[in-house]
């Protein structure tokens, strides 16, 4: 494996997906084959809340739609290099929408910015949207990540697939795992995908000891290493010559092997915090902001320029507390690196993509 091209690779893994990658009906929409039920919940656990997959049966990919139907106020920080978005600059907190609808994450670079278009629809058929005029408009801000790269690449998320998700989205727990955004999300690329492993989905959530919950919802598409950042120890990552061991990201990079230019933009983790607490646009900022040091304690490196890390926040605005900004976004950067870890140790592999459970790395 250490000696084989991108393009064998690529045909090599191609071939496999034929033959294995395994999926039924539920699939397309839910939970499909490849994904576990968290046991608390995750982003769901903040009512007003409604989380939905649609996963691709032809090909790993998929989207991941979050619905806030009575409108939630939302803030953004991208911080990657190379981003995918839209509607995000209306999240500023100095431009006149206050709340939003959805928030569409997906897989098929930018080609899956489509999907939030079929959420778009899915709103608009059910009278939700922001009024103007005659019409209700919804808004949907969506972020993508690169995962062209696993089988045929032309088979990506459309309107289709967003509206597919958002049809399917429920209050339950939510599916992790090899689903929805996380379907085809890999992690470990400083020596190509020929070394990396399987990303994928994960949830989290943690209850205020004042009232309230804040919870997180990332799809994990990292260049990097994926931590523990309990213990420190590699959960999933590049892997040596011999395709079992983890040698670490940044000893690869400080020997001077990695991080080939070819993989410009074939990354991204993308995510969603949602809390109950009432925070104003600018505060739902700042929770954002405080968010990816989530990022930065389970992803090592991250925040590259090859990636494209963003992370949406979400209030609905039903719990009261001093200081929310303060305490959310703390809390905010744990349930963020506890996502980030479930979502490698919940994902399911591919040929010639392990998983850590796989490894025996989970």
């Amino acid at each position: 494996m250490s000696t084989m091209g991108r393009r064998e690779f690529s045909v090599s893994l191609a071939a496999g997906l034929v033959a294995g990658w395994v999926s039924d009906a539920a699939a397309g929409e839910g939970a499909g084959m490849d994904a576990t039920q968290t046991r608390d919940g995750g982003l769901t656990q903040v009512g007003g809340i409604k989380v939905g997959h649609f996963t691709e049966s032809r090909r790993p990919t998929g989207c991941t739609v979050i619905l806030t139907e009575d409108g939630a106020v939302c803030g953004v920080d991208v911080r990657g290099g190379a981003p995918g978005t839209r509607e995000t600059d209306l999240l500023d907190p100095v431009n006149t929408v206050q709340k939003v609808h959805a928030v569409v994450l997906s897989g098929g670079s930018a080609f899956g910015l489509e999907a939030a278009g079929g959420v778009v629809r899915y709103l608009e058929e059910r009278g939700i949207g922001f009024p103007v005029g005659p019409a209700k408009v919804p808004i949907v801000p969506a972020a993508i990540l690169f995962d062209l790269g696993v089988g045929d690449w032309t088979i990506r998320p459309g309107a289709d697939a967003g509206y597919r998700a958002a049809r399917a989205a429920t209050d339950g727990p939510v599916p992790e795992g090899s689903v929805g955004a996380g379907a085809g999300a890999t992690v470990g690329k400083v020596l190509g995908l020929s070394r990396a492993m399987k990303g994928g989905l994960g949830t989290a959530v943690v209850r205020l000891p004042r009232g309230g919950t804040v919870s997180a919802l990332v799809a994990v598409n990292a260049m990097g290493d994926v931590l523990d950042p309990d213990t420190g120890r590699t959960v999933a990552g590049v892997r040596g010559e011999d395709g079992k061991s983890l040698p670490g990201a940044m000893n690869v990079l400080l020997a001077g092997t990695g991080a080939h230019a070819s993989q410009n933009g074939e990354n991204t983790s993308i995510g969603v915090v949602a809390t109950d607490v009432a925070l104003t646009k600018a505060e739902a900022t700042k929770v954002a902001q405080m968010a990816h040091d989530g990022l930065a304690r389970a992803i090592h490196p991250v925040h590259t320029p090859w990636d494209g890390d963003t992370l949406f926040a979400l209030s609905t605005g039903k719990v009261e507390i001093p200081q929310p900004a303060f305490l959310v976004g703390a809390v905010a950067a744990e349930v963020v690196a506890r996502a980030v870890v479930r979502a490698v140790r919940a994902a399911t592999g591919l040929p010639g993509l392990p998983s850590a459970t796989e490894l025996g790395s989970a």
